[in-house]
């Protein structure tokens, strides 16, 4: 069935930033004090947010100042601005969403100021990504709280079991299901087993969901 709207996470759905940040997150955290690997980076923070990752590296060992997050966030925007590919697929799909005039919009764990970092540097998404784009910190709760899953389909105008959300991440997938949504797992590397775990329809390629969606 057709939704009425679809949710699209930023990181890791949209654009290819996940790569780019675990690794200058990983390094950042070994200069105070926790050496973890990039994979164990994905594994203890992938869907969080950085004031999540503050938290938990803390409790692992880490030395970070109090005013780690405000410090760190700058840093990873420009990181990030100096280029973030898109996620393969991804045009096509918003082209077709665009054809079949079905609005779309943004929800992310992520900080506006991020995404406008990673969605300015491609056309083609910044001038679908506008005013559509909710941030974490729009509401009380980041995901796996279904708070903002809820607030933008709420400011989309749209109620939440009429529209499916797109996630990469078992946080974002658990946020959906708890907001009541439908949710298709994307796992490009063949491995969905804990996206389907919390519920999602699990796959591989980003052009699948031309016929996911019905489009």
């Amino acid at each position: 069935m057709r939704p009425e709207l679809v949710i699209f996470d930023c990181d890791g759905v949209v654009v290819d930033s996940e790569p780019l940040s675990s690794q200058f997150i990983r390094d950042d955290l070994a200069a105070h004090g926790l050496d973890l690997r990039r994979d164990q980076i994905m594994d203890l923070f992938l869907g969080g947010t950085i004031t999540g990752v503050a938290q938990r590296a803390r409790e692992l060992g880490a030395t970070l100042p109090a005013d780690w997050v405000e410090l760190f966030y700058p840093r990873l925007c420009d990181h990030l601005a100096r280029g973030t590919p898109m996620i393969p697929g991804i045009v096509t799909v918003l082209q077709a969403l665009d054809a079949a005039r079905l609005p779309y919009c943004i929800g992310s764990n992520g900080r506006h100021a991020k995404m406008r970092s990673t969605l300015s540097q491609h056309p083609e998404l910044a001038t679908r990504f506008t005013t559509n784009v909710f941030a974490a910190q729009d509401v009380a709760r980041p995901k796996p709280a279904p708070d903002l899953f809820v607030h933008a389909a709420r400011c989309m105008g749209h109620a939440p079991d009429h529209c499916v959300v797109i996630e990469d991440s078992p946080t974002g997938a658990r946020a959906a299901r708890a907001a009541g949504m439908r949710c298709f797992g994307y796992a490009p590397d063949g491995n969905g087993t804990e996206l389907a775990a919390e519920g999602a329809c699990v796959f591989h390629a980003m052009t699948e969901l031309t016929q996911l969606l019905a489009l």
